[in-house]
């Protein structure tokens, strides 16, 4: 029996669009370490210019230990790279994606505003 809101050919296409589990499961983490008000922000300051941990943690009034932390996390998703440079370490944004992903989550929530 078809439901009278049945739209086949709508469906169709959503289910067309629909990436694979794995795909979606990675963007999901994505989304949700960006989630984070602490994360957020250090990605954001690395839009900029790469930084050292102790930068950042001045930056944004953290502790080393706790940029630290969370710069372990950005970097296992790739959001994050980091480099010597001699006994300091930079980090930096993994690829442009991230500041595409940013740009566009900021104008969403000024647009929201």
């Amino acid at each position: 029996m078809t439901s009278p809101h049945s739209h086949r050919t709508s469906v169709a296409t959503a289910k067309r669009t629909l990436p694979s589990d794995q795909v979606v499961g990675s963007m999901a983490e994505t989304f949700k370490v960006l989630g984070d008000p602490n994360r957020l922000r250090i990605v954001i300051a690395l839009t900029q210019t790469e930084l050292c941990t102790l930068d950042i943690a001045r930056t944004l009034g953290m502790s080393e230990s706790a940029v630290s932390h969370q710069l372990r996390l950005l970097k296992a998703l790739r959001l994050v790279r980091q480099r010597k440079e001699g006994k300091l370490v930079l980090s930096s944004l993994d690829d442009e994606h991230i500041e595409d992903l940013l740009r566009i989550g900021r104008r969403h929530a000024t647009e929201a505003a």
